[in-house]
């Protein structure tokens, strides 16, 4: 699932990755996207400038300031929709 959308995300410009101990963050000018391995499913966490409903976020969504944090659960490769994929970046965008 991650290598799915490093991949899509090394295509972007001005993308940094960097390994953390919890997992992966996607930069640009912030994090704007996150993946969290537990022990059943990987978390995406995608930051986005307003609240969106579909995809559906599989286990929240949080608002914090003028940003909204959705999270995603993946738990197979085929998880990782293309909806989610322009999700992160629209986040990628919202990130310049």
């Amino acid at each position: 699932m991650a290598r799915a959308l490093l991949d899509v995300a090394a295509s972007w410009p001005d993308v940094h990755v960097e390994p953390v101990s919890v997992g992966l963050f996607l930069k640009r000018h912030s994090t704007f996207a996150q993946l969290r391995t537990k022990k059943k499913w990987t978390a995406l966490t995608v930051k986005l400038p307003g609240e969106v409903s579909d995809p559906r976020p599989s286990l929240r969504v949080q608002r914090l300031g003028s940003r909204w944090f959705h999270t995603y659960n993946l738990t197979a490769a085929d998880d990782l929709t293309p909806e989610l994929v322009e999700l992160v970046e629209q986040a990628y965008d919202a990130d310049a």
